[in-house]
């Protein structure tokens, strides 16, 4: 009997955790087949991969992100084998089992809950060898009606087998995200999550995890990320995996958690900011809302003054990224309360800020009682809100229209000292800024255009000018100096016009090797000639002196110039800065 566990990935890069622990736990008794694709392939494409591998048994790992996609792969396959035995699982259809069997005849049968058993005692009835109605957590038709078998006791994690080691995934270790598992369950309710559903925590064997990660940083691991709820509800659980982590991490690995921060104790945080190398380490942390009520709507406990504690202690230890999470939509979370929340979270800085749209998730407290609170939604997954009893619709495109820019212009640093500039001193809120902005980069048309990085730079510049901005020339000098300084090479021809003409430009080149110790020390011992400083810097003229900018944080104005020098190794581009009037 050929079986295949398959599943969508969202992107290429990541993996799917769910069907390894399937493949797991059926062996040695049945030998399951991997299969897993994107949201992006074609569906001929993966049709036709999965019925040349002739299976007997398919099962699919569903998810809100590829239930769609899925479901149009399930149909065109049963077209094509109508004997073919589809089986689906996963949280998308553990919920509603009803509505998923009612809306897709070509299922078979679906896992409802926790798998791995159930899936393996299935593959038992369907080789001859029991009878289907002794599978726990199930449900299939039976003379044209469905049968539901309610789900069977919760799994001993501690006996599952490891789905971390299989010979086939070792070729790509180094170039995916490796999802890992220490525990399930969340001590938390919140009614927006499937997580507040399961009851209690539990944990893997901690010394067969450690194992694990051992395996996988030996084989090349790059980027593990846990998906546990909560990694450190257990305070010494967590300490004793950062001190393993700590101790016997292979350069080069770096390691995901998700964390309620309020909870963290400083003391956690200030073993952490002294032991951890910089860079082993990132942080998620679910913010979702700073409004009490709202919190308090969703039963959600959250202590902010606490939270921001914990992440500005995170941030002065300068070592451990960290992603912090909002969701727009929740309960009595108006417009204005909303861009409360954003201001409050990004006046933390963190090095991501996720703005992301409530979405009524299959078994959750909040779809069941959506009525209460007005919710209307898309009937199909992702289930995104389009508005309740106090957030329109026009309101939420105005948001969509910050979450666009702040992807663009503060998740990906290509321009934080300007960034940093117009949220704090050019703009009343920082929220006001991104929304000015997206709102005129929608009006623009560029919401459906593509970009490269010059065209960032030059669309903030427009709208500044458009916007009568006045504070237009300091901005400008922090759009180059930013330009410069995320560059490795000497770009050919940037974004702007250059400041200055052939014969000036030789004039402060001459300047400059007579007198380099203007530009500073730093820049004096690199000892460089008249032909490295034509092949190797570009000048600019500032109305802002850079060196009172970038060593002070002092915003001075004062003619200055500003010298980029792109080291030919590749190594990061220096700025130095000197007074023009020093210089002609």
């Amino acid at each position: 009997m050929k079986i295949i566990a398959a599943t969508l990935n969202a992107k290429y890069i990541h993996t799917s955790l769910s069907i390894r622990y399937l493949k797991a736990y059926a062996a040695p008794d049945f030998d399951v087949e991997l299969a897993e694709y994107t949201i992006k392939d074609p569906v001929m494409n993966i049709v036709s991969d999965l019925y040349a591998k002739k299976p007997d048994v398919i099962g699919f790992s569903c998810y809100i992100w590829n239930i769609e996609e899925t479901i149009k792969v399930v149909k065109m396959l049963k077209k094509i084998n109508p004997e073919l035995i589809i089986v689906l699982g996963g949280p998308e259809v553990t919920y509603d089992f009803d509505h998923w069997m009612e809306r897709l005849p070509e299922v078979d049968y679906i896992v409802i809950g926790e798998g791995e058993a159930t899936f393996k005692h299935l593959l038992t009835v369907i080789k001859g060898n029991d009878e289907i109605q002794n599978v726990n957590g199930i449900a299939y038709r039976k003379d044209g009606k469905m049968v539901f078998q309610p789900q069977r006791d919760k799994l001993d994690l501690k006996t599952i087998p490891t789905p971390y080691q299989f010979e086939e995934d070792l070729p790509h270790l180094s170039k995916r995200v490796i999802y890992i598992e220490t525990s399930r369950g969340c001590p938390f309710s919140c009614q927006f999550c499937l997580s507040s559903i399961e009851v209690g925590v539990r944990y893997f064997d901690r010394e067969k995890i450690k194992e694990d990660i051992r395996f996988l940083m030996k084989n090349g691991a790059k980027t593990i990320k846990f998906v546990d709820r909560t990694f450190n509800i257990s305070r010494s659980y967590a300490m004793d995996m950062f001190q393993f982590l700590i101790d016997e991490h292979v350069p080069g690995t770096v390691f995901q958690f998700e964390i309620t921060a309020d909870i963290m104790r400083p003391e956690v945080i200030e073993f952490l900011n002294k032991e951890a190398p910089p860079g082993l380490f990132r942080f998620e942390i679910g913010v979702q809302s700073t409004n009490d009520y709202t919190n308090e709507l969703v039963m959600r406990k959250q202590n902010f003054e606490k939270l921001t504690r914990t992440v500005t202690l995170v941030k002065e230890g300068g070592k451990i990224a960290q992603h912090l999470d909002l969701i727009a939509g929740l309960p009595k979370e108006d417009y204005s309360s909303f861009k409360k929340t954003f201001n409050d979270v990004f006046a933390l800085r963190p090095e991501e800020l996720q703005l992301g749209f409530l979405k009524m998730l299959r078994g959750t407290g909040l779809r069941l009682r959506a009525k209460e609170h007005d919710y209307i939604y898309a009937d199909h997954a992702p289930y995104e809100i389009l508005g309740n009893d106090v957030l329109s619709f026009d309101d939420i495109i105005r948001i969509k229209q910050v979450e666009d820019v702040l992807e663009k212009y503060w998740n990906d640093h290509r321009m934080d000292h300007t960034i940093k500039f117009l949220t704090t001193k050019g703009f009343p809120t920082p929220f006001d800024f991104f929304q000015d902005f997206g709102s005129f980069w929608e009006k623009k048309g560029w919401s459906r255009i593509g970009h490269q990085l010059e065209d960032l730079f030059r669309r903030l510049y427009q709208f500044l000018q458009e916007s009568d901005f006045d504070k237009f020339d300091i901005v400008f000098d922090l759009m180059k100096y930013d330009y410069f300084s995320n560059q490795k090479y000497k770009p050919r021809k940037p974004w702007w016009e250059h400041s200055y003409q052939k014969a000036e430009r030789s004039a402060i080149y001459r300047a400059i090797l007579e007198k380099p110790f203007l530009f500073g020390k730093e820049f004096s011992d690199l000892k460089l000639n008249e032909k490295d400083l034509y092949k190797h810097t570009m000048l600019e003229e500032t109305s802002l002196d850079l060196s009172q900018y970038i060593n002070k944080g002092d915003f001075v104005l004062e003619p200055s110039v500003m010298l980029a020098y792109f080291d030919p190794t590749g190594a990061r581009t220096k700025i130095f800065s000197a007074k023009k009037k020093d210089l002609i």
